[in-house]
């Protein structure tokens, strides 16, 4: 029996997301030269983003912590989000002792008119799959990103220069 060669293999799909990834850095990287970000300012505004759409505002240490960052590197993150304009800090509507990090509506104007025809694209990518395609491949990324999340855990180690030869 030989394989589908229109069925990609799994080196092939690791491939294929590599390039994705790549693709969708190189994009990310235009917006943030653009506005004179670096790549962590960036990768900050997407957390926040995020956060904020699913009803979760990120602290100050919430941020830090999902960027890896220490506290005076999240703090100098902060502060030059804030001085460019991007961000705000404000007290939180549950807890008023707590100070929540929040994107500024000028801030996400310009991200939503810069991503706006990458996401046209994707959209327009997406739709050309069935639902029971796009379950799939729902299916796969989810897999893919716990598969990232664990490798990303085990080279956390002091033998993380050992690890075995990958993809």
């Amino acid at each position: 029996m030989t394989a589908n060669p229109a069925v990609p293999d799994a080196f092939a799909l690791m491939v294929m997301m590599r390039a994705l990834n790549v693709e969708s850095d190189r994009f990310a990287e235009r917006f943030a030269a653009l506005h004179r970000l670096h790549r962590t300012d960036l990768n900050a505004l997407v957390a926040i983003l995020d956060a904020g759409r699913a009803g979760t505002p990120l602290t100050p240490g919430g941020l830090g912590a999902a960027l890896n960052l220490s506290p005076p590197a999240t703090t100098a993150l902060i502060d030059r989000l804030e001085q460019a304009g991007h961000v705000e800090r404000r007290r939180s509507a549950t807890d008023r002792r707590k100070i929540e990090v929040v994107l500024n509506e000028q801030a996400a104007r310009l991200a939503r008119r810069f991503f706006a025809p990458l996401g046209r694209h994707l959209s327009a990518a997406i739709a050309a799959f069935t639902p029971e395609e796009r379950q799939v491949i729902g299916r796969f990324l989810d897999s893919g990103i716990k598969a990232t999340a664990a490798a990303r855990a085990e080279t956390n180690g002091p033998e993380a220069g050992d690890a075995e030869e990958g993809a």
